[in-house]
């Protein structure tokens, strides 16, 4: 793996997995190879993003070890935790399960030679975000926000977070999401529902691409 970006926000509902998701395809359509683990583990997306949600990963004997075979769509090789549950069940864990589902996901699964491995993380700054960063060399981070205040809050505590002494990640940028609507009828007009320019104002507070 050359290079492990870490997608999070602050908060839920900003569109970090409709992003991650797009980011590993624009990837991939430029002829790198590349993985996407998601690591929302309460509220795993990519499986119904990349019409796979009905699929089921297999392990195969790699030298002696038996490792989960990734699903590949898109071009993109996917595990997520939603493969392994019911669509409609609740996944009730605790920080230490949670955290021993992610280490699989990079431990024991058969990811071959990859470019990227993009990491759809859950929101906020909790034990997933901490196992990632202790257990794997993360190239950088992406922060997803919408414009709303309440969001960018939230995102400018990510953002702190990669950059604490102890876990050093380079962010790599803030995406601005939902920035605003275009009705079909009207394809010219920008509706800034959200607000405007909020996480292009945080970039250049924070001193981080936009």
């Amino acid at each position: 793996m050359r290079n492990i970006i870490a997608v999070a926000s602050g908060k839920g509902g900003v569109g970090k997995s409709t992003v991650a998701a797009n980011l590993a395809v624009a990837l991939a359509k430029q002829g790198a190879n590349v993985g996407l683990i998601d690591a929302d583990i309460y509220g795993p997306s990519v499986p119904i993003m990349f019409d796979v949600e009905h699929e089921k990963p297999f392990v195969r004997e790699v030298n002696g070890r038996n490792l989960i075979v990734p699903i590949e769509s898109y071009g993109v090789k996917l595990l997520s935790i939603g493969f392994f549950a019911d669509t409609s069940q609740a996944i009730a864990w605790r920080g230490p399960m949670a955290t021993k589902a992610l280490n699989q996901m990079f431990g024991d699964a058969d990811w071959g030679d990859l470019d990227y491995l993009l990491v759809d993380l859950p929101p906020g700054t909790g034990d997933i975000h901490l196992t990632l960063v202790s257990a794997v060399p993360v190239t950088g981070a992406v922060i997803v926000s919408t414009p709303q205040r309440v969001a960018l809050t939230d995102a400018q505590k990510g953002v702190s977070m990669f950059q604490l002494p102890n876990i050093n990640v380079p962010v790599l940028g803030i995406v601005e999401n939902m920035a605003y609507f275009t009705p079909d009828e009207l394809p010219d007009n920008k509706y800034y529902i959200f607000g405007k320019g909020g996480a292009r104002d945080l970039a250049t507070k924070l001193d981080v691409p936009f």
